[in-house]
């Protein structure tokens, strides 16, 4: 696959511009603690189930199908490994990964780390919370998001994460 450059993408190339994929929420088991090990501190946390919605796809989380091999760092920051499997309304399966970061002030990581309280939106400001998905799928119908790279911005609650994924263009 070959991409080509116009004038109009050269002269924007300082811009980074992105779309609304949907927002996400899975539902957490409890984690594994693997404790500390020559990686950090290890947790895995397994996706129970979840959902997806947005423009152009809407779905469910596939139960048991992925989770986080997340660890903290020796600098007190979360770093997670994710693999999730989407199933769309329509059939489609859709593996999806992401890397990201948690970081906290350490008297805002219980509350970072709370998955088990309320939704709240206004609240994930005192936390950073990001991940970078990718997709990969073999239905015609969503083969686009082979392609592309996604941005999801994350906060805790209601038993797991919700994150608003947006694909970056």
């Amino acid at each position: 696959m070959t991409m080509e450059i116009s004038h109009e993408t050269v002269t924007n190339l300082n811009e980074l511009k992105s779309e609304f994929l949907f927002q996400i929420h899975v539902k957490l088991a409890p984690p594994m603690e693997i404790g500390q090990s020559p990686e950090g501190n290890r947790l895995i946390f397994m996706g129970e189930s979840g959902t997806f919605e947005g423009p152009k796809m809407t779905g469910a989380v596939l139960a048991n199908s992925g989770g986080d091999w997340s660890r903290i760092r020796a600098d007190g920051s979360g770093a997670l490994d994710v693999r999730l499997t989407l199933r769309t309304n329509d059939g489609a399966l859709i593996l999806m990964t992401y890397f990201g970061r948690m970081v906290a002030a350490p008297e805002e990581m219980g509350y970072a780390l709370d998955f088990a309280k309320p939704d709240d939106p206004q609240g994930a400001h005192r936390y950073y919370f990001r991940t970078n998905p990718l997709f990969e799928t073999s239905d015609a119908r969503y083969a686009w998001l082979n392609h592309i790279v996604a941005i999801g911005k994350g906060r805790t609650g209601n038993q797991g994460v919700i994150y608003d994924v947006f694909a970056i263009l």
